[in-house]
This record gives structure tokens, sequence and C-alpha cells, in this order.
């Protein structure tokens, strides 16, 4: 038997997983890291301690399979996309903490771009102009961090996602990254999958400080075994998050869909070898690219807050002391109560792209209960998901019969029935339900001949859940019509 480890570095935590060649789990580990907020807005974390909780994990796995490093075929990365890192290349330290996707400090570097450098970056990349993306985060920290500027200056400088920032410590300083993690950074052009000159120069950032783009799963270098694995073993498979989940679910034909439910949701369809350039918000992206084969590209739509909106009600309000505790909190009214919750807390993703909005709870009346404010926050989740699911239909032609489902909400029953009543398809969830890990595995085991092909993964999928829609539910009528009515509320809060 042979087995694949994968690397899975999320929002809030890391997680090592080990899985043999039919995809089931050997093992698993995981450990929350520190969420640092220095002000509104600014969202960060420890790099240092993102790298010790990667270490922890991954021993506890191995411990626990009862497995050594040496016995591993390969290992696949997956990681939070956008979330950038400045280090120094001859020391190897971090020279400020890590800005995390979610920050919106980038703004203020978008605002000095003309409409025509804002046009052309959008065409070059598919993304949205947003502090969400990488290359804003990038402009910031030299412009703003002396240590970051110097390190440029002397020729140092190392800056990277995490999926770059993890491959240089578990090799001997290799910088690299993938080119689904490098299509999320502002700086590549779609086309030729390369850092573009012109981007770059628009952004103020050097070609020499940022990773050499290599494709989804090959063997790119190999861990060093004075490490944490103590063996050389090959490096197999890169993926941000969400492609990677794309990967899990097997999502490999055009028209293919998933969503996945974590702190934010993100659902993408699969475009084939076609390039979709979106007009409805929705961002063009490279869905993964296995070697030598051509890229096949993705359409996403992105919201910033789904689980976390969960985490705020128990963290913030303490209206739940868990997270489980939503499911039945919701379900103890029959509806929302008019009441609708928009969790724009750091502005609003796809479609819509708002920086200037924020949260809203509205239709509050005194009837109104702890239990309406959880039901209308399960409905958030599920109309935010509506939101992109009809513009990919629309920018594809392709009609959606199904959605493939994955992440820690979709073992919450209601919310998922919510969003099958409110989107009127069938919603799946696959047994193992950690798509993000599996689809780095899977990448790293088609790299070294675990998996011949991707047919031959086809055969592992299995369903564990399935929803169908309630015909003529109010939720996609009313409901919905209601939703867009909150989200008028959001909008040109922050001037």
């Amino acid at each position: 038997m042979r087995y694949v480890g994968a690397l899975d570095q999320g929002t809030t935590s890391s997680r090592f997983m080990i899985f043999d060649e039919s995809g089931h789990v050997i093992a698993s580990a995981q450990e929350e890291h520190t969420q640092i907020l220095p002000q509104p807005g600014w969202v960060e974390h420890d790099a240092l301690e993102i790298w010790l909780k990667v270490t922890n994990v991954i021993t506890a796995a191995l411990k626990s399979a009862g497995l050594a490093g040496k016995d591993l075929s390969a290992i696949g990365i997956t990681n939070q996309r956008e979330t950038t890192v400045a280090w120094d290349g001859v020391t190897g330290k971090p020279l400020y903490n890590a800005i995390v996707w979610q920050d919106t400090r980038g703004q203020v570097v978008l605002d000095t771009f003309t409409d025509a450098q804002k046009s052309f970056i959008t065409h070059k990349t598919g993304l949205a102009i947003a502090p969400y993306f990488s290359g804003s985060k990038i402009s910031w920290l030299l412009r703003n961090v002396p240590e970051v500027a110097k390190a440029a200056q002397a020729g140092t400088l190392k800056i990277g996602t995490i999926d770059s920032w993890l491959v240089w410590n578990l090799t001997k300083n290799v910088h690299i990254t993938d080119v689904t993690n490098a299509s999320r950074t502002l700086l590549m052009d779609l086309e030729s999958l390369a850092w573009d000159l012109e981007l770059l120069e628009i952004f103020g950032v050097s070609a020499q400080s940022l990773p050499s783009i290599k494709s989804s799963s090959e063997i790119y270098a190999h861990t060093n075994i004075d490490g944490v694995f103590g063996a050389e073993v090959p490096i197999a498979g890169i993926l941000g998050d969400q492609h990677a989940a794309m990967v899990g679910q097997l999502c490999f034909e055009r028209g293919d869909t998933k969503c996945t439910y974590g702190t934010g949701n993100f659902a993408l369809v699969n475009t084939g070898t076609e390039i979709v350039r979106s007009t409805q918000g929705l961002l063009t992206t490279v869905c993964f690219k296995f070697g030598d084969e051509p890229a096949r590209y993705a359409l996403e739509g992105s919201v910033a807050v789904t689980g976390s909106a969960v985490q705020w009600l128990r963290d913030q309000l303490g209206i739940i002391h868990q997270a489980s505790e939503i499911e039945a909190l919701a379900a103890s009214v029959p509806d929302n109560g008019g009441v609708y919750f928009v969790p724009a807390f750091s502005g609003l993703f796809a479609p819509y792209w708002r920086s200037d909005a924020r949260g809203v709870l509205v239709g509050l009346t005194r009837a109104a209960t702890r239990a309406h404010i959880a039901r209308a926050t399960l409905e958030a989740i599920a109309y935010q998901t509506k939101d992109v699911i009809d513009a990919m239909a629309d920018e594809t032609g392709v009609k959606l019969k199904e959605l493939r489902v994955d992440g820690g909400i979709t073992s919450n029953n209601l919310c998922m029935q919510i969003q099958s009543d409110i989107l009127q398809i069938d919603l799946s969830r696959p047994v193992v339900s950690e798509t993000t890990a599996l689809g780095a595995a899977y990448a790293a085991g088609l790299a070294v001949g675990i998996w011949p092909n991707i047919e031959a993964l086809g055969k592992q999928w299995k369903e564990s859940a399935r929803w169908s829609p309630a015909d003529g539910s109010a939720l996609a009528t009313t409901g919905y019509k209601n939703w867009k009515r909150a989200i008028e509320r959001t909008l040109n809060w922050v001037e």
C-alpha cells in the first residue's frame, strides 16, 4: 500500500492528512493558529506560528498512522490563497506578519491606478480590482514596511503566497508556486501563465523576489532530509485551496461545479480550456494544470463571510457557545421572522465587489429573537451562494443540474436544505468531506504514478448525502427578493 500526505494550510488552522491509494483517510491532525486584527479591515497571521503548527500536525499525523516520512510516496500542498508573506532569503525570517486574503489595506494602492490601468489588469488577470488579491498586499508591504523595502533593494527579498512559504521551509530554500496560486496575485497573465512585466511595473514588484511558476502536479523538489519528515519526500502537488477542492470533487469536465463552505464560500465552475471573461463580477482563474497538459480554467464566485459569520455569532455576540449549536437554534423557529443578515464585514465579494459595503441586520422587530438571527445567518450563507451560482449559469450558458458541496457547514443539514430550496437544485456531498486535502493528494499522486490518470480517480468518488429542493419554496422567491433589498442597505457605508 502506498501513501500520500496532504498539507492543508487554511485561514484558521493547518491540517496534515494521510491517504492511501484508495483515497481513504489513514490519519489526520489539525491545529488552529492566531488571528491577528491590528485595526478594522486588517487581518494578519504570524508566518512563523503557521510553520510551527505545520510541523506539529505533520509529526502528529505520522505518529497516529504509525508511519515515518520515508513511507510517503509524495506530499501535496494546498493553501489559503492570496495571503501574502514577505521574508528574507538569507535569514529565512519573515519581515512582517502575513497579510491575509480578507485584509483590505491594499485598497489605498488600488485607488492610485487609472481606469486604463484597471482595465488592463482585469483583462490580463481575469480578476477584479480588489484588495482581496496579493498584488496590492505586496505593493503595500514594499511601500510601508522599511525592512521589506531594504530587502528588495539588497536583492534578498522573497515574497509569495503561503504555499511558497511552506515549500521554502520544507526544502533547502526552493522558491516556487503553482499556476493556481499565481493566478490570484494580479501579477500573472492568464494566457501565458507567466509573471507579466507590465503588471509587475504597475504594482512596483520585482520578478526577482517572486517564486517560479510551476504546474499543479509535478515533482518540484524533495523535502529536506534534516527537516520534519526526516526523509527526502517528493513534493509533487500544489493547488490553492479552492482549486484543490475542484480536483478533490473530481470536477474535471466543463460545467462541473462545486461550492466549498468554509470561512468564506467559494463556488467554481470548470470552463475547460476556454478562458471565459466575466461581465458579472465573477473571477476568471486557472482551475488546475497537470504536468504538461493544457491548463483548465474556471469561473469563480467568492463570498468573504459565511462560516466566519457563525463564528461571529459565537465569539462576538455570544448567541451560541459552539458553532454546532446554530442548527438546533435556527430550527427552533419556522422561518426568519422577517430578519435578514448580510455579513459584509469587509465589503462584498462576487458578484458585487463593493469594498464600501458593511454588514447589516434588517427587518428587526420586537418579536425578533436570537433564533431568528441564527436562521438569518444560515440563509445568508445560502443567498450569497445563489448570487454567484446564478451569475455562473448566465456566463457559461450551462444550466446547473447539481452542485457538489464540501466544507464544514455541509454537516449542517438545515443549512444545506435551505441552500437546495433557494437554488432549486440537488446538492451532493462526498464521503471524504475534506476535499481540499484530497485534491492536493490526488495532484501529488498523479505526479508520482499512484494514479495513472484522472479516469482512475473518477472511480473513487462516493456520495455521503444528498439534499433535494422543496418545489416552490418561498425562500427562492420572496425570500430572495428581500435578500436583494437587504444588499442595497449595505452599500455606500464606508466613504
